[in-house]
């Protein structure tokens, strides 16, 4: 078979009821009002804002974080970094060690035509960073980043750090402009006291790789780091210089289960997001059966919400089939549209094409998903 494109699944002017299923629902008054929420909450602050597009892969969600003030996005992979770069987005940070010829080239090609930076966290990826600019004559902004308590990747902190970036800035196609400082694992702490000791560590840690830096004659333009659940603390301090959240646009369920400091879920945005599924099989009364399986949304970080019906729970999904366990006697019609909230909302935007965007029940924009599948 041909390749071809999939239309989107709703048009402009439609009705969700008649949207086709599984889709990818933006609710737009939600996703401006959790915009809203997070210039409201930063206003006053010296810090500059890089969202993070591996929540969206979305040119035009980009683009409307531009022009509210951005200085640039973040991404996670060269191909994610290429979609969104063909569209216009000209500042990007590919918040990932770049590793690879392949890659390398790619990206060396990418930074002639766009401000691109990357983080290293080893010598030998930055010799290898330095041979795929020089040659094509390109210059790389490059971070170091440094592991603050996500066990993730990263230098050590401090005297090592700096010495990866003296070397960065001993290459003659390279810039050292800073330090990646990202505590993922601190993003999903339930309780503020959590995320609070979290961060306080990790900002320890960037500030005694400052003061690795000064003692060698270096300094940071930029410390970054920060996610949607602890961007207010690392924005609070006199440490971080810019923050990269990423799932404020949409939230997920898992988000919704951090806490506030009364012990109560967390509201600071809405959901926005949706998996909207159709009823295609009520084999009893207490169970309904949806064609949003796990083709449909990613359930790693627990399953999807059932949205506007109270006492529903999706409880287990199939590749093309979700169950939904449902109160004795509650009606649910085979053909009826609900509404899910993805468990994670970063794989779960990977697995569409299109964001359909609705306002109060009408699709009034289907965007593309332009970095889909882009993890290479």
């Amino acid at each position: 078979m041909a390749d071809r494109a999939l239309p989107p699944p709703g048009v402009p002017g439609m009705t969700i009821a008649d949207v086709d299923t599984p889709a990818l629902l933006l609710d737009l008054d939600a996703f401006e009002h959790n915009l809203d929420t997070l210039d409201r909450s930063l206003a006053g602050r010296s810090i500059r804002v890089r969202p993070h597009a591996k929540s969206h892969k979305c040119p035009d969600i980009a683009r409307i974080q531009l022009q509210r003030g951005a200085v640039g996005v973040c991404c996670q992979k060269v191909s994610e970094a290429e979609a969104l770069a063909d569209a216009g987005i000209g500042d990007i940070m590919i918040s990932n060690e770049v590793i690879g010829a392949t890659k390398l080239a790619r990206l060396a090609a990418l930074a002639m035509c766009a401000r691109v930076s990357v983080l290293a966290d080893a010598a030998e990826g930055i010799d290898a960073l330095q041979l795929a600019a020089r040659t094509v004559g390109a210059h790389i902004d490059v971070l170091v980043e440094i592991d603050v308590g996500a066990g993730r990747c990263g230098a050590q902190p401090g005297a090592a750090a700096a010495t990866l970036a003296q070397h960065i800035a001993d290459q003659p196609n390279l810039h050292f402009r800073g330090i990646h400082a990202y505590h993922g694992g601190a993003q999903h702490l339930r309780t503020p006291a959590e995320r609070e000791q979290a961060i306080a560590a990790a900002t320890a840690l960037v500030t005694t790789t400052l003061d690795a830096l000064a003692h060698i004659g270096l300094a940071a333009e930029i410390v970054t780091g920060a996610g949607t659940g602890t961007y207010l603390l690392e924005a609070s301090g006199s440490v971080y210089n810019e923050i990269q959240p990423g799932s404020y646009v949409f939230m997920d369920a898992d988000y919704g289960r951090n806490l506030d400091a009364g012990g109560a879920p967390l509201r600071t945005f809405r959901h926005s997001l949706f998996v909207l599924t159709t009823v295609m099989s009520r084999p009893t009364a207490s169970r309904a059966v949806v064609d949003a399986g796990l083709k449909a949304h990613s359930i790693d970080s627990g399953l999807p919400l059932v949205a506007d019906l109270p006492g529903a729970r999706y409880s287990r999904a199939s590749d093309e089939h979700g169950v939904i366990e449902l109160d004795a006697g509650q009606a649910l019609p085979l053909g009826t549209k609900i509404r899910l909230i993805p468990g994670h909302c970063d794989p779960t935007v990977n697995l569409h094409d299109w964001l359909v965007c609705v306002r109060k029940g009408i699709v009034e924009a289907v965007w593309p998903v332009a970095g889909r599948g882009a993890f290479y």
